[in-house]
């Protein structure tokens, strides 16, 4: 799941990268905030729930892990087309924008989950002998 997670993650960095080049060329920033969303909930959180997955392997073991995954992966570009088509005034997205907004909020509450149930738990052979 991790190296999902980071794969996902530079796919939405180079996707923001380009979308700030076009924006920049074009002197055109009405798409700002979903270049910003692309950038922070793509790249930065994407990565750092690898990072997390990662260095607590059991966690992304979990349904809960599995759930938060898909439901972040799907919602999350669904979320940036309909607040770019929102933004360009297409108000019919209206629901969807919502949805998808609401299905990324809870995706976000199972990684609180798994951050509170395994961020805890010691890493078997961490740290042991180095700071005795």
């Amino acid at each position: 799941m991790n190296k999902s997670y980071f794969r996902i993650a530079a796919l939405y960095l180079l996707l923001g990268v380009i979308m700030g080049i076009v924006m920049a060329a074009s002197e055109d920033f009405t798409l700002r905030p979903v270049h910003a969303h692309i950038n922070l909930l793509g790249w930065v959180s994407l990565a750092l729930f690898g990072v997390f997955y990662t260095v607590y392997p059991h966690a992304a073991a979990t349904k809960v892990a599995r759930v938060q995954f898909w439901g972040y992966t799907v919602a999350l570009p669904l979320q940036m087309v309909a607040l770019a088509l929102f933004i360009t005034g297409h108000p019919a997205v209206t629901p969807l924008l919502g949805i998808s907004s609401v299905v990324i909020a809870l995706a976000v509450v199972c990684f609180v989950i798994n951050v509170w149930r395994y961020a805890a738990v010691p890493r078997q052979g961490r740290l042991e002998g180095v700071c005795q």
